[in-house]
This record gives structure tokens, sequence and C-alpha cells, in this order.
């Protein structure tokens, strides 16, 4: 195991998506969804271990998500978990990795993934991560993972790449050429059958050197800001620096920021049993289905002429559920949500009023 192999996981959203499962208080990444003993933080901290030494991972995170990734992740020491305390989206949290990481090694080569993701294939991905470090540590590129994509989804990102090839040693390393939110339906479908784009996992491969660089050229206010605090990293000032470096922080994802914008950009097409576990949609794909196509999590759920729904139940409660096709039916503690599956992403619109109308204390 390389010792310059870092990984730093991202850990500081909420899953509006996935409400009301995940809420303010315990996000989705802290909760078993699987029903596997692991939650997915745990899981995304395990498969790691095979790429970098423990004191070379780092966990991004909100502030009040400190004690919840100290209780999960205990081989962390203090100075692994990085609280942010306003959310500034990914282009400040790498940033701020970056520099915190370049005081103990910058010779480090990183792999940044969220903390969310579901892997099926673990024994690939570590294969794809350790090529990918690999490549990343002999050429200047800014690598991000590409899926092979099945159906034309709309909930993920799109990216298109070239033909030609760049790395003899790694034919499935390609040029990046485009990247494109998450389309329409139709325009998916066109994606799907063009043969050359793959969805975005939202995982990155660089060396800090190559990192630095395209901060330096494309984010340089960004890169200004945590620049500054080279002497406070890894002391006690760290916390107060940070806490005014976000104060003026601008919000800027890094796909947006760098990735979008650098033109050393490569992709590595990959396929390992992967879903970024966004939405209920993404849950019920993975989830093994009953005769009828119904996906359900709960030991006293009852059905009848249901069809192609998700259901996940608190384990002592009685569900009957009578008549629905292509649903989602989930109950969560004091929340019962009962929605069309075509209509998910509206969940994120119906969390806000939720909030707006019923108070903070329902999300």
């Amino acid at each position: 195991m390389d010792k310059n192999n870092y990984c730093v996981i991202m850990a500081g959203g909420i899953g509006a998506r996935f409400w009301p499962m995940s809420r303010t208080e315990k996000p989705k990444q802290f909760i078993d969804i699987l029903g596997t003993g692991e939650t997915l933080i745990q899981q995304t901290f395990r498969r790691f271990l095979d790429v970098c030494p423990p004191e070379n991972i780092y966990v991004v995170t909100s502030d009040r998500y400190r004690d919840l990734v100290k209780d999960q992740l205990p081989l962390l020491a203090d100075h692994q978990i990085l609280c942010e305390p306003s959310r500034r989206n990914t282009g400040p949290c790498i940033a701020y990795a970056n520099h915190k990481i370049a005081r103990q090694n910058p010779d480090a080569t990183i792999v940044v993934a969220p903390s969310d993701h579901i892997i099926l294939r673990e024994d690939i991905f570590k294969s794809v991560i350790v090529g990918a470090l690999d490549a990343a540590r002999k050429n200047p590129w800014l690598i991000t993972l590409g899926i092979t994509p099945s159906r034309p989804d709309t909930g993920y990102g799109y990216i298109q790449f070239n033909e030609e090839l760049v790395c003899p040693s790694n034919p499935k390393v390609r040029k990046v050429k485009t990247f494109t939110e998450k389309p329409n339906h139709e325009l998916a479908t066109t994606f799907l059958a063009s043969g050359d784009f793959l969805w975005n996992a939202g995982i990155f491969i660089w060396s800090l050197r190559a990192i630095n660089e395209a901060f330096q050229t494309h984010l340089p206010e960004v890169n200004d800001i945590f620049e500054r605090g080279a002497n406070v990293y890894n002391t006690p000032g760290e916390a107060d620096f940070i806490e005014q470096a976000y104060a003026v922080c601008r919000n800027i994802s890094i796909d947006y920021g760098i990735m979008e914008k650098a033109p050393n950009v490569y992709v590595l097409m990959s396929d390992f049993g992967w879903s970024d576990l966004g939405t209920w949609g993404s849950l019920y794909s993975i989830r093994p289905k009953d005769g009828n196509g119904n996906a359900i999590m709960g030991n006293n759920v009852m059905t009848y002429d249901t069809t192609s729904c998700i259901i996940n139940m608190p384990k002592d409660k009685v569900a009957v559920v009578q008549g629905l096709d292509d649903f989602i039916v989930a109950e969560d503690d004091n929340i019962l949500l009962i929605c069309k599956k075509k209509d998910e992403q509206q969940l994120r619109d119906i969390v806000n009023d939720v909030k707006i109308k019923k108070g903070d204390q329902f999300v």
C-alpha cells in the first residue's frame, strides 16, 4: 500500500431526496439503509482501507455531524474530521482538504468520494481506484470515474468522452469532451444510444500538485482563502480560521468551478455495480423484489393488487397497501410519505414546503 495515497470522504449532505428516512439530524450517510449492519459511511470508509492507510483518510462533514462521524468511524483521529461551519458545495470542501493534506504530504495522490454511494462489486472498485491513482501519480491529470449507463436515467449527470486512446497501460482512460447536468428523458435516451456518454459518479482522483494548480488557475479566489491558513492547519487555531474562511468563501461545485473548465480532465470508464443512492428510485433498482415487482423493507407489510412499489416501514408497524402501482410508501418516525416514483424529483420542493408549513422538526 502506497503511503502517499490519501482519501477524502465528503459527508456533509442532508439527502433531501431520501426524505423522510434521511433527515437533517441524521442524513442517509449515517443510516444502515440496506440492512447490512453497516451505515453508508462505514461501508465507504472500509472500502478505502484497502487503498490507503487509515491515518490517510479524511472526512469532510458539517459541524453538527462531528459526533456522528466519531461514533461511526472510531479509527479516525480528531484531526482527520474536517468540520465545515456552513455548506459551500464541493469546491471549498475539496480546497480545505487539499491544504490540510499539503501540510503533511505534498506528494499525496488523492481520491475524493461521496460517503453515501453503493458499490456492489468491491473487488473491481478497488482495482479501478488503484489504477486511477497510478495514472494520476504519473500524469498531471484530473480524473473522474464514469459509469457505463444501463438506462436513460435523468437523475445523473453525464460525461461525453473522446474515442482516442490516451493511456496505453489503461485503455479505459479517455479525454473528457463535455459534461452535461441531469438531462431530460429524451436527451438521456440519445446519450445512451450514442455510446460515448457515461454517468458521472462524482468520484475524483488526482495528485495534490495537479488539483492545486487547477485551483490556482480556475478558482484562485477560493484557493487563496484556504492558502492563508497554511500555518494553522493541524493546530488549535484551525477551527477559528475555518469559521472565518467559510464566511467569505463562495458556494461553488468542483464540477462547475474546475472540471468543466480545465484542459487536463480525463474519465476512467468503469462498471462496478455503482449507485449514488440519491433517490428512492435508485434504492428500488438495487433491492430484491417480490413476485409483483415490489421492493419491501419491513417485517409486517401486506400488499394487495400492488405492483412496482418501494415500501419502507418500521419493523414493528403493520402496513396494508392496496391498489398502488409504481409508488413510494415510506414511514419514518412521525412522517409518512406516499408519492409516485416518477415524481420523486419533486421531493426537494416537498421537503421545503414541509419545513415552511410544519417546522424544522419534520425535516
